[in-house]
């Protein structure tokens, strides 16, 4: 479980390929985040991702990246920066909103423009998400817990409008989206299951006349 406040912004410095049809190997340089109370098979979130640490030195951590999951996220496929953040402890300040790491959709962004001193971030989501998005909920994107202004639902689409203040462009990857970027999504973890509890009907079976 994470808060989407993203720790640090680190680089993805090498790949290597696993097993055929398993996946890649990542080499991950942590950048500012503090690895030394972190062991193997603890879980950081990358891009938005849970990944599990399997290998690590100081500045340094590897994770394995299933082909599964290289076709469900975006930015784990090539070196460069991405949004670090380890899992939560039960004794931290909740600054974000309830994060579980699972992607749920790929969005493309749309608009990314200065309004002011801030920007504005419109992203094209698909339109099975659409559900989840409401004024003033929460979405991640690339792992960043962020609040949606406003929602425009289109016949094949869903438009979710943010607003981007400048700490979060200068301590995140957010910073070097331009239009057509594809982004990780993750929606509203409270926004799932109260979807879930609205659609789920008990199948009643019917009582023995006998």
């Amino acid at each position: 479980m994470f808060t989407g406040i993203i720790a640090a912004v680190g680089r993805i410095t090498s790949i290597q390929t696993l097993a055929e049809n398993f996946g890649q190997r990542l080499n991950i340089h942590a950048g500012q985040l503090d690895l030394s109370d972190v062991a193997l098979g603890d879980s950081i979130a990358v891009n938005g991702a849970c990944m599990t640490v399997v290998a690590k030195d100081a500045a340094h951590f590897d994770i394995d990246v299933s082909r599964e999951s290289l076709l469900r996220t975006v930015g784990l496929d090539a070196p460069g920066p991405v949004n670090l953040e380890k899992a939560l402890s039960l004794s931290q300040v909740l600054g974000g909103h309830l994060v579980s790491g699972h992607v749920d959709g790929h969005g493309r962004v749309a608009q990314f423009e200065a309004v002011g001193e801030s920007w504005h971030l419109a992203i094209d989501a698909p339109c099975e998400l659409a559900r989840f998005f409401a004024y003033k909920g929460s979405v991640a994107v690339q792992g960043v817990s962020l609040t949606v202004n406003r929602v425009e639902d289109f016949d094949s689409s869903c438009r979710i409008h943010i607003n981007l203040i400048p700490h979060t462009l200068q301590n995140t990857t957010l910073a070097l989206l331009c239009e057509g970027a594809a982004v990780n999504l993750e929606v509203d973890l409270i926004a799932r299951y109260c979807e879930r509890l609205l659609q789920f009907k008990p199948t009643i079976e019917a009582s023995d006349p006998s």
